[in-house]
Formats: structure tokens, sequence, C-alpha cells
């Protein structure tokens, strides 16, 4: 029933989302200070991994049948802490039409051209309240355009705030911790994501639209959501297949948007940046206008 076995490991990370906040619930008061923090660190960890698995299902429904997807919507929805239908108007029919042009509702550059670390943690907010539009249009305007699907995005939000309230009234204090502070670095993180892959990029070019981090062991916690380059010129194509497709076509690809370890990228420009021009990324759409400017202006 799974398009691609390769999702057998999407699959594992669901239980392992679902078990560490179980796990965490029961027993987090009755374990180690190092015990805890290694299980929380996990549970974080899992958190942002559901953001990837939010991204690929909502470009390819994990299963053949109906209600296996319609069950996983509501199982992402819950652990990312937004219903995820969001993503159909502000990601696959928007992001991916314009990839971070002037009509995309997440380009990097709505703020500033720069890119260090305040532009860095303050694009998630300002991207956030962007999309908030065109989520709620989309899903009034589906009342009626296709009431069935109305109807099968209501039950995201259903399930959502139930789960959230439940957590609440159960016991506040683990609802904060192991479920609403998950779902808000879920959210956080997939932002951040998209600032990293498309600032200083130039949206323009055919291949150099993108930043990739191509490191073997983020990208398979990721899902592959790190090859981005060619994740936008083949959306449709499963997670599984795009370290192929990437490897063919990395040669066309600005070598200063393949990054190897995404801790380094990090580090460099967003803390040794702070101090030093020359750890910064290079912007490659004000290069391109610049070169487009007649001269002398």
């Amino acid at each position: 029933m799974l398009r691609y076995q390769a999702d057998v490991r999407s699959l594992v990370f669901m239980a392992i989302a679902a078990g560490t906040l179980i796990f965490l619930w029961r027993f987090g008061s009755t374990l180690s200070t190092p015990l805890w923090v290694l299980c929380y660190t996990l549970q974080l960890l899992m958190a942002v991994i559901v953001s990837t698995m939010v991204h690929n299902h909502q470009h390819l429904p994990m299963w053949t049948v109906k209600w296996l997807n319609v069950f996983t919507d509501n199982f992402l929805t819950v652990f990312y802490g937004f219903p995820v239908f969001a993503w159909i108007p502000t990601h696959n029919s928007n992001h991916h039409i314009h990839i971070n042009k002037e009509p995309d509702y997440t380009k990097t550059y709505m703020v500033s051209e720069k890119n260090n670390l305040l532009t860095l943690l303050s694009y998630p907010s300002i991207s956030g309240v962007k999309q908030q539009k065109a989520v709620g249009s989309y899903f009034l305007n589906l009342y009626k355009s296709d009431r069935r699907k109305f109807f099968f995005h209501l039950l995201q939000i259903i399930s959502l705030v139930a789960w959230v309230l439940i957590a609440l009234i159960i016991d506040w204090e683990k609802a904060i911790l192991y479920v609403i502070i998950p779902q808000q670095l879920s959210l956080f993180t997939v932002l951040i994501f998209n600032y990293i892959q498309h600032i200083h990029a130039d949206e323009e070019s055919e291949f150099n639209h993108s930043r990739n981090m191509t490191g073997s062991v983020l990208n398979f916690l990721l899902l592959n959501n790190g090859l981005h380059t060619v994740h936008h010129i083949s959306p449709g194509l499963h997670w599984s297949k795009l370290r192929e497709k990437h490897d063919k076509i990395a040669d066309k690809i600005d070598p200063r948007l393949n990054e190897n370890n995404f801790a380094w990228y990090l580090f460099r420009v967003y803390i040794l940046g702070l101090f030093s021009p020359s750890f910064r990324t290079q912007n490659m759409r004000m290069e391109r206008i610049g070169n487009l400017e007649p001269e002398g202006v």
C-alpha cells in the first residue's frame, strides 16, 4: 500500500515520534537528568524530521489508499502543530511556481537582502504571518468549490485543536513541554530550512535557485530534503529518488550552493560571519541584478 518501500523509513520515524512522546509523558519525571535530556533531544529531533515528512507527504502522498493518506495527514498535523493542508496554497501552488520570486509568500528577501543571524531567526515569524491570508482564503473557498476536500481539511483542524486541548487538560505542564514546544520547533525549523535553501541564491537561474545540503547523514535523517535544487526541478519526484538525480546535475550548480556540512555552514555563516565578511554568503541574486543594471547606475 506504500507507493515506495523507502517510506518504511518514514513510518519508523513516525513511530519514534509517537513513542518518544508516550514514553516521556509517562516516565519523563522519573528519569535521571542525563537520560531525560537524551530522550527529549530525540523527541525534538523527531519534531524536525516530522516537518520534512509533512513536506514530502504533501508533494506525493505516501499511500495508494485514500484513508491511509487521510490518517497520515492527521497524524502529521498533530505532531507538526499546524494543519498540513496549509502547504497546498503556500508551498505547492505558490512557492514551487515562483521559487523565491516576488509573488512567493516565502521569499527570503521580503524584509532584507542580508543573510545574518538576525534575518535567519526573524524569518520564520515574518514568513509565517505572511502565509496566513493565503491559507485562510484557500480553506474557505474550498467550502464552495470542493466540499468533500473542505471537510477532510476541517478534520485536520479538529484533530489538532482536540489534541492540544486534551493534553493541556490532562497535564498542562507536560503538554507545553512534550506537545507544544516540539510542535513550535517543527514549524520554526521548516521555515529556517526554506530560508537557508534560498537566501542569496539566484531565483532566475535554472540550476542556481536553491542551496543544497549534501551530507549523507543529514539527508538520511531529513529524507533527502537537503537536496533542494533537484526537488524544485522535479517536485513530484519521490524523495528516495532525489540523490540519484542530484548527482546528475550537481556539476551544473554553482559550487557556492552545494554545502556538504550543514553544521559548519551554520557556524561559518551565522557565527563567524558576525566577525568577518569572508565567512558570509555571496548574494547571487544581487550579483545578477547588478549585472543587469546600466553602467554608471
